[in-house]
């Protein structure tokens, strides 16, 4: 748990605890992110579960992750033993698109379930991340290693995993305030009224169904969507090109069911239709552009269309799917 650079504070340590005042520079930093830039080996998660635990202590007083430090008050306390990783490596197919010591881009297949959970404990991507590079154990999350951002199992595409804690971090802060860019593909039931459009709609619970989410008028979470129409087959489907400004549950398929265009092949969100002609919904994230954590180098990558994906549009007549 040793500090490369501590924080500006008076401060001494021995072994696993830390004592160090705060100096007046340090007025109204919030706790957390104090111990963020003062222990900058140790991840946010365990420095945010540590001060949950009751291990953190500002003048011997137990406080939350978002209290504002004052001048001259001591913190003491430890940082919890990280847990042993729970996920077995496991060899799991995933397409790499680009790949250095700090992070991965690949292309997650439909049906794969992105990490262990209920019911989910092997087969994930996370058991191949693992298996791929032993560093992404320790990046994040110990039952989510590497992982920044999340596919829902039936849709596939473009994912960046982390390969280091540090990583994940900037990563993960990167996505908070909005400095990555996705773009997906979907195919959609009808013909949206217009080529190009802009939908701001609040996503929460669904009020009744808890398992689903909804448009919410009050209660959601602010949600951002813009859209543009790439072709219309048999003038019933569209393939749209979305572009996402917020990251919530399910936010692609709740936008498109709210304007009456749901995804194709989706059991939860679909108008109840005869689904059999397309197994899973057809949701592709196609496109991620970020700057790199590291480097700062402009990463712009895409993932082509998954097979299945791809034959359902060539047998709805798009030919742009044959040099897809």
């Amino acid at each position: 748990m040793d500090s490369k650079e501590a924080a500006p504070g008076r401060s001494r340590r021995s072994g696993d605890h830390f004592q160090v005042t705060i100096d007046a520079g340090l007025t109204g930093m919030r706790l957390d992110q104090f111990l963020s830039h003062y222990l900058p080996a140790v991840s946010r998660n365990l420095i945010i579960s540590s001060i949950r635990n009751g291990l953190i202590f500002v003048d011997n007083v137990q406080k939350k992750s978002s209290y504002r430090l004052k001048e001259d008050e001591t913190l003491t306390g430890s940082i919890e033993s990280k847990p042993a990783i729970d996920v077995l490596p496991e060899k799991i197919h995933f397409p790499i698109l680009y790949e250095d010591d700090a992070l991965l881009l690949l292309s997650k297949p439909p049906g794969l379930v992105v990490h262990p959970g209920s019911g989910n404990h092997h087969g994930t991507l996370v058991n191949g991340l693992v298996h791929h590079c032993q560093s992404i154990a320790d990046a994040g999350d110990t039952l989510r290693p590497g992982i920044v951002h999340r596919l829902d199992k039936d849709t596939s595409g473009i994912m960046v995993i982390a390969k280091t804690d540090s990583v994940h971090q900037l990563l993960v802060d990167g996505f908070k305030n909005r400095r990555l860019q996705k773009e997906y593909l979907t195919l959609v039931h009808g013909v949206l009224k217009e080529k190009t459009g802009r939908i701001v709609a609040s996503i929460g619970r669904h009020p009744v169904q808890r398992q689903k989410m909804a448009v919410r008028v009050t209660g959601g979470k602010h949600a951002v969507s813009s859209w543009q129409v790439v072709d219309v087959l048999e003038n019933r489907y569209s393939l749209v090109k979305i572009v996402i400004e917020t990251g919530r549950t399910h936010q692609i398929r709740v936008h498109m069911a709210h304007l009456g265009c749901p995804v194709v092949g989706d059991k939860v969100y679909g108008p109840g239709k005869d689904n059999s002609l397309f197994p899973r919904q057809l949701l592709h994230a196609s496109r991620l552009i970020f700057h790199h954590p590291i480097t700062g180098v402009l990463i712009d990558k895409s993932a082509g269309l998954w097979p299945d994906f791809r034959q359902i549009l060539r047998d709805l007549g798009w030919s742009d799917a044959v040099g897809e």
